[in-house]
């Protein structure tokens, strides 16, 4: 199994960005989380099948139809397979 390791800037706190990706990312069938970093920036970190973390980080791209986003930075790593589900972190 892959992960990613993203961060989203732009305007993408405020704008439902976590709870969007929870739940594209849930419904790719992807494990990990998403939370907001202090910086104004979302931070994510996703496993699964390498087609889905593919089609996920496509989605991270434009995320919800409210935020805007500037710029996606994605690292590719190994999968650490300690999550269960997808969720939302502070």
């Amino acid at each position: 199994m892959k992960a990613i390791h993203v961060i989203v800037e732009g305007e993408v706190q405020g704008v439902g960005f976590r709870y969007s990706s929870l739940r594209e990312a849930r419904a790719l069938g992807l494990t990990g989380w998403v939370r907001n970093a202090e910086d104004g920036s979302v931070e994510v970190w996703a496993e699964g099948e390498e087609s889905s973390l593919d089609e996920f980080s496509l989605w991270l791209e434009h995320g919800p139809d409210y935020a805007r986003v500037e710029k996606v930075r994605v690292t590719r790593e190994m999968a650490l397979e300690i999550y269960s589900s997808f969720s939302t972190i502070s």
